[in-house]
């Protein structure tokens, strides 16, 4: 769709875009079809797409996959797309809340792909979800904030590095990302954005009872960045426990979260699990 096509669809509907919903319309041809691009999708692929808003993606989506499942939470939205996309059959079309759906209704994804331009207001969530899910999709594609995408590729020692980077890194593993201006969409988001192009791992890091512990780990380690990881992990472990593990992976016990690796946290989260 065309910005005038968008706009003239908000006017002959009487939309008016909700900001908390994070509503910027990404209307750019160029860009829509890059988002798509990333996905490789085939007739046999199932995508999940969240926040399709007037559809122009999922227009895209439609052409190369064999089933796409858009969850959209504006009623108004959903009407629309329900009028526009009426004689596709290969489109189930939800209207619900996406964040309250994948923490409240867990589905096996293994076999999806998300091909999605996320409302910023729940992005980083819903990546999380999705990451931790038990059936992971085998690939992300999102576009969100220029500043979410950075946390999701940081390394450690980086001010960008932090829960959300190890949350989803535990599945996943970052792949590509390009900037997209903000002319692209309507109305203009007041930040940056980009679109992350992210790979479930041929084999986990963990199990999924190990997992269990790697989110506790990490959620504890960074809960007062500034404190050293030692001494908040003892609010959850004997301290003779976690001083054993630190030795046995010479990692000093004044380190703070940040500075370590994310394959440090697994092997410690191994030892916190198993011993």
């Amino acid at each position: 769709m065309k910005l005038s096509e968008i706009k003239q669809a908000l006017a002959d509907g009487g939309i008016q875009l909700t900001k908390s919903l994070g509503q910027n319309f990404l209307h750019d041809g160029n860009q829509l079809r890059r988002i798509a691009d990333a996905g490789e999708l085939s007739p046999a692929d199932k995508v999940l797409e969240v926040g399709p808003g007037l559809g122009p993606l999922t227009d895209l989506l439609l052409a190369q996959a064999g089933e796409v499942f858009a969850i959209e939470t504006d009623r108004r939205l959903v009407g629309f797309l329900q009028k526009r996309f009426a004689d596709a059959k290969n489109l189930t079309l939800l209207h619900a809340d996406a964040l309250h759906l994948l923490k409240h209704e867990p589905r096996d994804w293994s076999a999806w792909k998300l091909v999605a331009n996320l409302p910023y207001s729940v992005a980083s969530p819903i990546l999380v979800e999705l990451a931790m899910a038990n059936g992971c999709p085998e690939r992300l594609v999102a576009t969100l904030q220029h500043e979410v995408a950075r946390r999701l590729f940081a390394g450690p020692g980086t001010k960008d590095f932090g829960l959300l980077t190890l949350l989803v890194q535990l599945r996943y593993e970052p792949r590509s990302s390009f900037k997209i201006p903000a002319s692209c969409f309507h109305p203009q988001p007041d930040v940056e954005s980009s679109c992350v192009v992210l790979v479930r791992r041929p084999q986990p890091l963990l199990d999924l009872a190990q997992s269990q512990t790697f989110t506790r780990v990490v959620k504890r380690g960074f809960s007062q960045r500034r404190k050293m990881m030692f001494k908040l992990l003892k609010q959850d472990w004997p301290e003779a426990k976690l001083s054993h593990a630190f030795t046995q992976l010479q990692i000093d016990s004044q380190i703070r979260a940040e500075k370590l690796s994310l394959q440090q946290f697994v092997a410690l989260t191994k030892l916190l699990h198993d011993e």
